[in-house]
């Protein structure tokens, strides 16, 4: 007969490992980041307001203000996430190889990053001026250092004669320019191992000028 309480929990229920709080958190975190920029894309960040995200989140607004005070905040948090979180990217750029072939290794994961998170990517570059002046600081010093040291990779390329270049800051800015641009446009169905072929193709051997013969 049933007693009307709750069935006891198998074993595999009982024993099933309960995230900490610190992890339940960030994992909510992330949640709001994702919808809000899904919002902000489609309805534009000056016509959202918290309840909207709260409601893109599908949480109550009191809920959303325990992890962000404002939609600036998130705003943030999401431009952090495109320019902060791919300084690791950066690591290729140290790893053995010539110039040609450490840069190749960047534009892949850059090109794949991008993919992954095309809506956020699009929405910290359409809303990048909706930043406090302080938190714009900070998105654009992590921007400008990325461009430096694409910057000085390519240098070094050129003075090993592998690329043929003017200017390797103006050749990083195109270089990041094309590839950023991919957010404008990218299909969720897009080959995206083509699409990293391709814009190889188009950064080394059309922007800088890639002389295969020079190792």
């Amino acid at each position: 007969m049933d007693s009307g309480a709750d069935p006891a929990p198998s074993l595999d229920e009982a024993d099933a490992p309960v995230p900490a709080r610190g992890t339940r958190t960030r994992v909510r975190r992330d949640e709001i980041v994702t919808a809000a920029a899904e919002y902000f894309a489609e309805h534009g960040y000056s016509n959202a307001g918290m309840r909207d995200i709260a409601q893109a989140v599908g949480i109550k607004g009191a809920s959303l203000y325990n992890h962000f005070h404002s939609k600036e905040e998130i705003l943030y948090a999401i431009a952090l996430q495109m320019t902060k979180d791919p300084q690791e990217h950066l690591l290729v750029l140290d790893a053995e190889g010539s110039p040609a072939q450490r840069l190749t290794a960047l534009i892949e994961v850059h090109v794949r990053h991008l993919a992954t998170h095309r809506v956020e990517h699009l929405v910290s570059l359409r809303e990048l001026s909706a930043l406090s002046p302080e938190h714009r600081v900070v998105v654009t010093d992590y921007r400008k250092y990325y461009q430096r040291r694409v910057r000085d990779v390519i240098a070094a390329g050129a003075r090993a004669g592998q690329f043929t270049v003017r200017d390797a800051g103006q050749s990083a800015i195109a270089v990041l320019d094309l590839m950023n641009g991919i957010s404008w446009w990218l299909r969720d169905d897009q080959d995206v191992d083509q699409l990293v072929a391709d814009y190889v193709d188009f950064a080394i051997r059309g922007i800088l000028h890639h002389d295969e013969s020079v190792r």
